[in-house]
């Protein structure tokens, strides 16, 4: 954590992961303190603050999931610090790291408890389907069809993570840009052209051309650790292979399977063969979910897949990387002819028993627009961007910010679903189970048992059977 981190931390008063969610004092976002900028943000439209006059010297709070720059949690902040000014309501803001493994379980107990936040925003693929199995989450349709007839459509898989049985748990609020990056110097030097597509055997031995441990120049920059980095490379690699935790209805345990098998095999081989031993960086073993970032904006790194919050970052700090990266989706594997990856988006959700629901579902509704967004946008390049078909040309920042930006567009509005050539489709229907399983990091457990020398078949096997049961623990009986 960079000291600027720590010092916002302490301002913020959010008490440690060890504390747990429970307790985390936010910024009180009163709109009238000098502590904000709040006076370059988005006025409030005058049909929201005509909606909030009745709710005039209430109170509300927000749990907002942690995003990697620091300034764009400040923008953030800047943003309900103008929305409370204008309405006369007093929010509190408050971090959360999604990261920290148990974070459902802790904000499911303060539902229970009755001192949840009023309003949160989580990674719709991540956690929507785990909450609205617990039954703490508020149906939101009548905001989304609101906002729909304001902005268009949502972006795509949104669709997927955050609509239950046709009503909507989530109100999607920005789209989170990923993407896969390469030192095109690197290769420029090696005589290797950028391509748009590249199989993940084909990254692999690139990777390997363009590594120099004698220059600090390590290819492979992902780990298969504990992380939410891990995770996602090590679940993508096998969907393109044809293998997935699930059946495409979300119900059913598909793991162990020979698709499943050569994938891990592949990858396991990328960590135990001396061959590739010159493009793994020292420590990658042990790394943390920001430690790719750590290493790719310190230059060592040749690959990395990951949130543009990397990319974000080396621009708005003015990173040399910045202009060496070169942006694609993401690899292919034997059974896809074309990246799988779908994005994801930050999706609002009012908890059961929210003691301020009319204010939350206000706020939601301007944080989602053009002119609130922006300023969170710019700080995170890539990392944060419209979630609805017309913000996308509510300012001109959004189409011609950076040269990354119409990829990302295309990503959140492809048609799904995707398919691989053996049946799946991605996005598969949102399963409580599946959610649990990337949460409990059996797929990362799995990786550390072949990187130990456990054969790859009899690793996919138990991991397997460990989540029969976390499906089993989730209501949904294999």
């Amino acid at each position: 954590m960079s000291m600027q981190d720590r010092r916002l931390w302490s301002r913020r008063n959010v008490l440690g992961l060890g504390a747990g969610v429970l307790g985390a004092a936010g910024l009180a976002a009163c709109g009238d303190g000098s502590d904000s900028p709040a006076s370059v943000q988005a006025e409030v439209p005058k049909e929201l603050l005509d909606a909030a006059a009745s709710l005039k010297g209430t109170s509300m709070g927000v749990l907002s999931q942690k995003l990697y720059s620091t300034a764009a949690n400040e923008a953030l902040d800047s943003s309900i610090a103008k929305f409370a000014g204008s309405t006369g309501t007093k929010i509190e803001n408050s971090l959360v790291q999604a990261d920290a493994g148990d974070v459902v379980a802790k904000i499911h107990a303060e539902v229970k408890g009755g001192v949840a936040r009023d309003l949160a925003f989580m990674t719709d693929s991540r956690f929507i389907a785990q909450f609205h199995s617990l039954g703490d989450l508020e149906d939101v349709s009548d905001v989304v069809e609101a906002l729909t007839a304001k902005y268009g459509e949502p972006c795509a898989e949104a669709k997927n993570f955050c609509v239950f049985d046709g009503k909507w748990y989530a109100i999607p609020y920005h789209f989170i840009g990923v993407g896969s990056f390469l030192r095109k110097d690197w290769m420029q030097e090696k005589g290797i052209a950028p391509k748009e597509t590249y199989t993940w055997e084909e990254m692999r031995d690139l990777c390997l051309a363009i590594s120099d441990p004698g220059k600090r120049r390590f290819g492979w920059g992902m780990t298969v650790n504990r992380s939410g980095d891990g995770n996602g490379m090590i679940e993508a690699l096998i969907n393109s292979y044809g293998g997935s935790i699930a059946s495409n209805d979300g119900r059913k345990v598909t793991f162990d399977s020979p698709e499943t098998v050569q994938a891990v095999t592949f990858l396991g081989d990328i960590y135990t063969n001396p061959k590739y031993k010159p493009m793994l960086p020292p420590g990658v073993a042990s790394w943390t979910d920001t430690s790719n970032n750590e290493n790719w904006l310190a230059g060592i790194l040749g690959y990395t897949r990951n949130s543009f919050s990397v990319y974000a970052d080396s621009k708005t700090k003015k990173n040399p990387v910045y202009a060496n990266t070169h942006v694609f989706s993401d690899c292919i594997g034997p059974a896809t002819d074309k990246s799988l990856l779908i994005g994801q988006s930050q999706g609002f959700v009012v908890f059961k028993g929210a003691k301020n629901a009319a204010l939350a579902k206000l706020l939601a509704q301007y944080l989602v627009s053009g002119p609130a967004l922006v300023g969170v946008a710019k700080e995170a390049p890539g990392l944060v961007m419209p979630a609805w078909d017309k913000v996308w040309d509510a300012d001109p920042y959004f189409t011609g910010g950076d040269p990354s930006f119409p990829l990302l567009r295309t990503m959140s509005q492809q048609p799904l679903p995707l398919s691989t050539e053996n049946g799946l489709k991605f996005p598969q229907k949102a399963s409580a189970g599946q959610q649990a399983v990337v949460a409990a990091y059996v797929l990362t457990d799995m990786m550390q048992q072949v990187v130990q020398g456990t054969a790859p078949a009899q690793a996919v096997t138990a991991a397997h059977a460990k989540m029969v049961q976390i499906f089993n623990q989730q209501g949904l009986p294999q």
